[in-house]
């Protein structure tokens, strides 16, 4: 019997929401030979092991780099390599995940005091791909791997029937062209599903906005709406989105990526007025490069609005900034969110004019 360790880099760095799906398969690989599995929560005595395994998804995920150089370490993951990373072979991307591999893991973090709501991509969704792949090609994202969307397996594959929900993390699901066949998979278990990424709604058409429409659906859809060039393409599908769905409809919101300067700001502004008007919430993205630019603080400020569902459906972007001063305690000075809304206006007052005093509610249409 050989000693296995499995390092998620991520978890290691600041922690994450999600577990590491290869590492659950690899952990599952392993003890279906016989082996002793481990999740390593350190880089300590890793030689003790007769292999280690290092997984990461994120860049900006720090790691020591010298333990690559271990005999008995292997290392792998978008975090590492990008959209160059080596897929896992079949005999291991097709077999069922360990979900039990984060187990002492998060129980003890529970048992510490860590609410249990924070681990609960860890306990209570069965996850896997139905699609991959993705033709977009978007130069932010890492999945350009392939050309086309495909099917790579199906929900049986990866689906645990003690737990109440299914987590997709398919690249574009909507882009797959038998894409009914697998709702229909996933509405045979009478299981709520959800998918991780944001839906394509350039993609949206009448028949896959009555079928999504229709099913147990667990917890908000969510689509993206990236850039301004968009806008007539992704109103005219939220129409069609409209006219059949009546659950809460999020938006994921790309900013600081093409610029950092006032256009963007702007830019930003309108996509929200947009989602405003068709009743659809926004989830603002902060490139990294927004930390660079002049804008810094008004990026911060917009977002710590927008991505407050219960703020923002009550409070315009100024309002917004007055409650955040009625609870600052130094009355004589202003909060932060007040500072970078003066500072904005006074410099940019058509486009303060324009967006600061809209409110979801008085924007809001009926489709």
């Amino acid at each position: 019997m050989a000693h296995i360790g499995l390092i998620d880099a991520d978890l290691l760095d600041n922690g994450t929401r999600h577990p590491n799906l290869a590492l659950m398969k690899i952990s599952a690989f392993e003890k279906n030979r016989g082996n002793d599995v481990k999740l390593l929560t350190d880089y300590n005595g890793l030689h003790k092991y007769d292999h280690v395994y290092v997984s990461k998804v994120f860049t900006y995920t720090d790691f020591p780099n010298k333990i690559k150089t271990m005999k008995n370490i292997t290392i792998g993951g978008t975090g590492f390599f990008g959209d160059k990373a080596e897929n896992l072979p079949n005999y291991i991307e097709h077999i069922m995940p360990d979900y039990e591999l984060y187990n002492d893991f998060v129980y003890k973090k529970i048992h510490e005091g860590t609410s249990r709501n924070a681990y609960k991509d860890y306990l209570d969704y069965s996850i896997g791909f139905t699609t991959r792949g993705c033709f977009r090609k978007c130069s932010f994202c890492v999945n350009k791997k392939y050309d086309k969307v495909f099917r790579h397996a199906k929900v049986k594959e990866f689906l645990d029937n003690d737990r109440p929900y299914i987590y997709l993390w398919d690249d574009n699901f909507l882009g797959y062209k038998y894409w009914e066949s697998v709702i229909d998979e996933l509405v045979a278990t009478n299981k709520p599903f959800k998918f991780r990424q944001g839906l394509d709604i350039r993609l949206m058409t009448d028949k896959k906005a009555k079928k999504l429409a229709g099913v147990k659906y667990h917890g908000d859809f969510i689509f993206a709406f990236d850039f301004i060039g968009d806008r007539n393409l992704i109103e005219s599908k939220l129409k069609i989105w409209k006219q059949y769905n009546s659950k809460t409809t999020k938006f994921y919101l790309l900013c600081a990526y093409d610029s950092q300067d006032v256009t963007d700001i702007e830019n930003l502004f309108e996509r929200i007025r947009i989602l405003m008007k068709y009743g659809c919430l926004p989830y603002v993205m902060r490139y990294d490069r927004y930390k660079d630019s002049d804008y810094r603080d008004m990026y911060i400020q917009i977002a710590r609005w927008a991505n407050q569902p219960q703020m923002f459906k009550k409070m315009s972007f100024r309002e917004f900034a007055e409650a955040n001063q009625r609870h600052h305690k130094n009355k004589n000075t202003d909060c932060s969110t007040m500072r970078t809304l003066k500072h904005f206006e006074k410099n940019h007052p058509t486009i303060a004019r324009k967006y600061f005093d809209l409110k979801f509610i008085k924007e809001k249409e009926t489709i």
